[in-house]
């Protein structure tokens, strides 16, 4: 695996910049949290530890209880990258979670979000 910066950055600093970006847009941290739910299957509570656990994002996401495996079905483009053809597995689920939050804060309704 390589080792990308973004995988030892903890969660909760990416997630504060999730809670950002989506309430810049006037959407709220409940969504921000339901997604990160739907895409990991975290309970809130799980989330809520996790986050003050300080887990490292890698970790975050690859320990999961489970992963949702709609989150395949996601498609597009993040900082210029096509997340379907990210070809380093831990790397292609960071920018799977950046797509959905990406597409909150374009408006997108949550049921398309969600894969529903």
């Amino acid at each position: 695996m390589t080792e990308h910066k973004i995988y030892k950055m903890t969660a909760a600093k990416i997630y504060d910049c999730y809670v950002a970006k989506a309430e810049r847009k006037n959407r709220t941290k409940a969504e921000v949290d339901e997604i990160i739910r739907w895409f990991t299957g975290y309970s809130q509570e799980q989330l809520e530890a996790q986050l003050a656990q300080q887990t490292a994002f890698a970790p975050f996401l690859l320990e999961a209880p489970m992963l949702n495996p709609s989150r395949e079905l996601i498609k597009g483009v993040v900082c210029g990258v096509r997340v379907e053809n990210v070809e380093e597995p831990t790397m292609r689920e960071i920018r799977y979670l950046d797509k959905l939050i990406d597409e909150l804060a374009k408006g997108k309704s949550m049921d398309k979000i969600l894969r529903q």
